[in-house]
C-alpha cells in the first residue's frame, strides 16, 4: 500500500512537507532522506508515515534514504517541543540536531610501517625504531617518541626504504568508562546527596534535583557518582554534562578521566569539525556514553539518555540569543522529561527560578553547606570608594593595594576581577566630545591596547585606533574612559613591578588549549596576580589563591535589567569563592561606591537566604519571573518608516487575553545594530496563561514585510 512520508527540513519552514514513499524504500520515522524542494534537492528527516490512498493531488516522491543513523524518537519529540516552547519553526532545532552531520568525516591518518628491508648501517637508535615499529603503523612523531629517538633517525630510515608511508583509517571507537575505579572519598554531606541521586536513578522515570552547594563544596564529585550509578545500572545508558564555557569544560575533564579512566566525549565550538562528526555518530550509535558539552549538546541524538547535569545552571551563557533562541537550562529539563531521565541542576548560586521550583517541591533540593575538607568560606569585605578612593587616574584603592602587597609578601596569589574586556570601555574626543562607535551600530568601541585597535564586542567590528578624531579632525584628542582588564593589569604592573602578572579574558586566551595552559600555570603557582574577567570567576580551583579583589562591584548593578541584582550576587559570590579553597584562609574585597546596596550587604554577610527572600518578594509584587512570565518581541529593519508601520500594525493586532500585559513598541536600548533599526515589545503574563499560544496567535495577526525581521524571545535574559 502506498504511503505518505512527512519530511521535516532544517529550514525556516512552519511544518513538515508531505512526499510519496517510493515502492520498496520502506522508510521509518527518524530516517534521513533527500527530497525535492522547488529546483533544489534538500536533506530532511522523516517525522511521520501514513496511508497514502485517496489523496487529491499527486506528491513528489522521496528521492533516497541517506545512510546515516536515524534520529531516535526522543530527539524528534524534543525538536518539536523546543520549537513550540520558543515560538519558532521546527526546522531550526532540527538543524541543530543535524549539526554534527554537516561536518566532514575524519581523513585517513598518515603512518609509517616496516617494509622488511634492513638499514645499510645498523645503530642502537635504529634498532630501537625497528623494535617500536613492530607494534604496527604509527605516525612519524609517535614512532620517534616510542623509540626514544630523534625525528631525524626516523626520517633517515624512511629515505632508505626501511620504513614506508601508509594511510590508516582513524579509530572511530570510543573507550568505555571503567566503572570499577574507586570513587573519591566524599564527606558525609556529599555522600548523602550522592546516595539520594542514586536512589532517584534507581526509581527510574523523569525526576529533577537541585544540587545547591557553596563554592568549593564538591558538587562535581557528587554528580560524578550519580553518573557512575547511571552508567552501572544499564550498559546502554548515556550521560550528558552541560557546562557554560569551554575553559570550564577543560578544567572538569581531568576529574572525569580520573574517575572513569577515560576522557569524556567533548562537544563545543573548539572541537574540530571531524571530531564533532565522530562525536555525533558515537552518540547516535550509543558508543559515546559520557558527553561533556556546551548548550548545543542538548540536541545530540542520544539513544538512551539517563542523566542530564547542568553545571553552573544559573550561568547566563546557557541562554542562546541568536538564531534559534532558547534557554538550555529549561530545555535540559524538557529533554530529561521526554527521555524519562534524571536531571540535576548544580550551582553555588542557583537561579531564582530553580530555587522557586525547589521550594515548591518540584525539584528535590540537595544542599551542601560547607566546603570540602579543611577549607573555609572566605571573609568578604566592602571598600567604600567614597572614603578611600584610588589615586587620580588609578582604579585600585589603597586598602586593596595593601591587601595585594600582603598576599605577595606571604607568597600567596591574588585575583583582580573586573568583568570588562579590553583596556577601556569608551573612547571619546576631548575636543568635540564625540564617542567612538561601531559603524551602523549604537555600540561603543572598546580600546584594546595590546593590539592597538578599537573593537565592537557586539558586532565584532575592529579598526586601528586613529591618530585624529574622525569627527572633528583634532589630533591626539582621543582619550580612554573607564577601566578594562588590560588597564587594571597596567596599573598592577606599575604597583608591583616584581610580581608575575597575567590576564585571563577571551581577548587574551583564544582557545581551550590556551585556557588550560593558563589555568595550569596559575594552579602551579607560576602567577602571582591574575587579572581576569568572568572567565576565571567560576569552576577553577587555585590552591594558593587567598585574595580576590573586585575592582568594580557596582558594574552589573547599573542599567534597567530586572535580573541585575541576581546576576551581581551570583557573579560576585562566584568570584569571591575562588579564594581560600584549600588550607589557607581566603579573603575577598569588593570596591564599591554604594556599600549600602542590599546586594552588597548580603554578600558581605554571606547571607544568600536573606538576599533571595528580598529578591523573591520584589519579583512577586511585580509579577516577574518566577511568579510571572516574560517574553520579548524584537522587530528590526533597515527602513525606519516600514519598521514603525509594522510595529504599529502589530500593536493594533494584540489579542485580548486575561492575565497578559503588552508594553511597547519602544526603541531598543541598542536601537541600531548592523544598519538595522530595532524596536521592542515586552509581554508580561501570569503563570496560568499559555504564553506561547498567545505569542503564536499574535504573530499570525500581522503580516511581516520582507524588509522586517521579527524575533520572539521567551524568558529574555538580555534587554538590549
Amino acid at each position: 500500500m502506498p504511503r505518505i512520508a512527512s519530511v521535516l527540513l532544517p529550514m525556516p519552514l512552519p511544518e513538515a512537507f508531505d512526499y510519496a514513499e517510493p515502492e520498496g524504500l520502506d522508510l521509518a520515522i527518524g530516517d534521513h532522506v533527500t527530497v525535492p524542494l522547488g529546483p533544489r534537492v534538500i536533506r530532511g528527516v522523516v517525522t511521520g508515515l501514513r496511508d497514502g490512498t485517496g489523496g487529491n493531488r499527486p506528491l513528489k516522491p522521496v528521492l533516497e534514504r541517506v545512510d546515516d543513523p536515524p534520529l531516535p524518537p526522543g530527539v524528534l519529540s524534543f525538536v518539536e517541543w523546543a520549537a513550540r516552547y520558543s515560538v519558532d519553526v521546527p526546522g531550526w532545532p532540527l538543524a541543530m540536531a543535524l549539526r554534527g552531520l554537516r561536518h566532514p568525516a575524519a581523513k585517513p591518518d598518515k603512518a609509517l610501517v616496516l617494509t622488511g628491508a634492513q638499514p645499510a648501517r645498523m645503530t642502537p637508535a635504529r634498532l630501537k625504531v625497528l623494535a617500536a615499529a613492530e607494534e604496527g603503523p604509527m605516525a612519524s612523531g609517535a614512532l620517534a617518541a616510542a623509540a626514544g629517538v630523534s625525528a631525524g633517525v626516523v626520517k633517515g630510515m624512511v629515505d632508505e626504504g626501511v620504513l614506508a608511508v601508509t594511510w590508516v583509517e582513524p579509530d572511530t571507537r570510543f573507550p568505555q568508562p571503567d566503572l570499577s575505579r574507586p570513587p573519591q572519598t566524599l564527606n558525609p554531606s556529599q555522600q548523602a546527596s550522592a546516595d539520594v541521586l542514586s536512589e532517584m536513578l534507581a526509581a527510574g522515570g523523569f525526576q529533577a534535583a537541585l544540587l545547591d552547594g557553596v563554592t568549593g563544596s564538591g558538587k562535581t564529585e557528587v554528580y560524578l557518582e550519580a553518573a557512575a550509578a547511571a552508567l552501572a545500572a544499564d550498559p546502554d545508558s548515556q550521560v550528558l554534562i552541560l557546562l557554560p564555557e569551554i575553559a570550564l569544560t577543560q578544567a572538569v575533564l581531568a576529574r572525569f578521566e580520573a574517575r572513569f579512566g577515560v576522557a569524556p566525549v567533548e562537544w563545543h565550538s573548539a572541537v574540530s569539525p571531524p571530531r564533532r562528526r565522530r562525536a555525533w555518530e558515537g552518540v547516535a550509535a550509543g558508543q559515546a556514553r559520557i558527553v561533556v558539552g556546551a548548550r548545543s549538546a542538548l540536541f545530540l541524538p542520544f539513544r538512551k539518555l539517563r542523566l542530564v547535569v547542568v553545571d553552573e545552571e544559573h550561568d547566563g551563557s546557557f541562554k542562546q540569543e541568536e538564531g534559534f533562541i532558547y534557554q538550555a537550562r529549561d530545555l535540559a529539563v524538557a529533554r530529561a522529561k521526554i527521555e524519562g531521565a534524571l536531571v540535576v541542576l548544580a550551582s553555588a548560586t542557583p537561579s531564582l527560578e530553580s530555587l522557586w521550583n525547589a521550594q515548591a517541591g518540584r525539584y528535590r533540593w540537595l544542599r551542601l553547606s560547607a566546603r570540602h575538607g579543611a577549607a573555609q568560606l572566605p571573609d568578604i569585605g566592602l571598600i567604600d570608594m567614597r572614603e578611600t578612593p584610588p589615586e587620580p587616574g588609578r582604579w585600585l584603592s589603597p586598602p586593596l593595594v595593601k591587601a595585594v602587597s600582603v598576599a605577595l609578601s606571604r607568597g600567596e596569589q591574588s585575583l583582580l576581577f573586573l568583568n570588562r574586556r579590553g583596556y577601556a570601555p569608551l573612547v571619546l574626543c576631548r575636543a568635540c566630545g564625540e564617542k567612538m562607535k561601531s559603524p551602523d551600530t549604537d555600540s561603543w568601541l572598546v580600546e584594546h591596547r595590546y593590539t592597538g585597535r578599537l573593537v565592537c564586542h557586539l558586532t565584532g567590528f575592529s579598526m586601528k585606533k586613529p591618530e585624529a578624531c574622525p569627527h572633528c579632525g583634532a589630533k591626539d584628542s582621543l582619550t580612554s574612559i573607564g577601566p578594562g582588564v588590560e588597564r587594571v593589569e597596567e596599573e598592577a604592573r606599575h604597583l608591583f613591578p616584581d610580581a608575575r602578572i597575567a590576564v585571563f579574558s577571551s581577548d587574551t586566551v583564544f582557545d581551550a588549549a590556551g585556557a588550560r595552559a593558563l589555568v595550569d600555570s596559575m594552579a602551579a603557582g607560576e602567577i602571582d596576580i591574575l587579572v581576569a574577567t568572568q572567565a576565571a570567576a567560576k569552576g577553577h580551583n587555585f590552591p594558593n589563591l587567598t585574595l580576590v579583589g573586585v575592582v568594580d562591584a557596582d558594574l552589573s548593578l547599573r542599567g534597567g535589567d530586572l535580573r541585575a541584582g541576581e546576576r551581581t550576587f551570583q557573579l560576585l559570590a562566584q568570584a569571591a569563592g575562588r579564594a581560600g579553597r584549600h588550607e589557607k584562609p581566603g579573603r575577598a574585597l569588593l570596591q564599591t561606591y554604594a556599600p549600602e546596596h542590599g546586594v552588597l550587604q548580603a554578600l558581605k554577610a554571606q547571607d544568600r537566604d536573606a538576599f533571595v527572600e528580598a529578591e523573591m518578594a520584589m519579583r512577586q509584587e511585580a509579577g516577574l519571573p518566577p511568579f510571572g512570565r516574560l517574553a520579548a518581541v524584537i522587530a528590526s529593519g533597515p527602513d525606519p518608516v516600514a519598521l514603525e508601520a509594522y510595529c504599529n500594525a502589530l500593536a493594533a493586532a494584540t489579542p485580548n487575553a486575561e492575565g497578559v500585559e503588552v508594553f511597547g513598541p519602544a526603541d531598543a536600548p541598542l536601537a541600531l545594530v548592523r544598519g538595522r533599526r530595532r524596536k521592542r515589545f515586552l509581554v508580561r503574563a501570569e503563570r496560568s496563561v499559555d504564553l506561547q499560544g498567545f505569542l503564536a496567535a499574535w504573530r499570525a495577526r500581522a503580516k511581516v514585510p520582507n524588509s522586517v525581521r521579527v524575533v520572539f524571545d521567551v524568558d529574555p535574559y538580555s534587554f538590549l
